[in-house]
């Protein structure tokens, strides 16, 4: 683990590698306070769009964890950042939560439910036969379709639960059209993530409980990669894949273990 600890910048997922649910993971908090006494620079890069940057600091303070509102960046702040650009000021139907819902807003976009320039979706507990059936009518009028983040399935405290694509896979079914993910593996959110750590790809580690996001982001993106197996992927899945991490560890807190 010398190598992973000599790293100057450490982006790390959340789901699955510090928490589960409302489940602080073992190791996490001795993880965290390893990255703040040794002036590591370090970045929580979240798949999930259910929450702000200032959402997840409370969340982690409630569970022990003194984290500062700009060590956070989500796919609804990178779904936000790529929509502005590619039409300023536009509109979107959303189905999702705040933390999205939010980072539209801020970059100039209204809601619209009519006639939006996209329709965009995030995980959500608000998912129902309505607002799938509105979805399909706006993509087959010409909305564009989004999402924020590829992943099928997500960890929590309960197991497995549906993720952004699963959600989405009936938009897609019943439109014919197939929707665009800017998070994770995502190079746009991985170059936006860099840039604010601030450092260059081989002073860089990124840390996952995902090897179909987490670990080929890295891979792509040229950062050695760590997969933790207290979340989605386990050792025995791992054979799915035609390629593999740096690095697997039991858990986050393995990284400190031989500092």
């Amino acid at each position: 683990m010398v190598s992973v600890q000599e790293k100057k910048g450490f982006i790390c997922d959340m789901d699955g590698v510090i928490y589960h649910g409302n489940r602080l993971l073992p190791g996490a908090k001795e993880f965290v306070e390893w990255l703040q006494a040794n002036n590591k620079r370090f970045l929580f890069l979240t798949n999930s769009s259910e929450r702000s940057p200032r959402e997840l600091q409370e969340k982690l303070q409630r569970l022990g964890l003194d984290v500062t509102e700009d060590h956070f960046y989500t796919s609804a702040l990178a779904t936000a950042a790529f929509l502005s650009k590619q039409c300023p000021n536009g509109s979107a139907y959303v189905i999702g939560e705040a933390g999205l819902v939010k980072a539209l807003y801020d970059v100039g976009f209204t809601m619209n439910d009519t006639n939006p320039d996209y329709v965009v979706v995030g995980e959500t507990r608000l998912y129902n036969f309505e607002r799938i059936e509105r979805a399909i009518h706006l993509v087959l009028k010409g909305a564009r379709l989004i999402g924020t983040n590829p992943d099928l399935t997500g960890p929590t405290e309960a197991g497995i639960a549906p993720a952004t694509r699963a959600l989405i896979a009936p938009i897609e079914l019943a439109t014919g059209k197939q929707a665009y993910f800017v998070g994770k593996p995502n190079p746009y959110m991985m170059r936006h993530a860099q840039k604010l750590l601030g450092c260059q790809s081989e002073e860089t580690v990124i840390i996952g409980d995902r090897m179909d996001t987490d670990i080929i982001a890295g891979l792509e993106s040229q950062i050695e990669t760590v997969l933790v197996l207290s979340g989605v992927t386990s050792r025995e899945t791992l054979v799915n894949f035609p390629y593999k991490p740096d690095h697997i560890l039991d858990g986050v807190g393995d990284v400190v273990k031989g500092a």
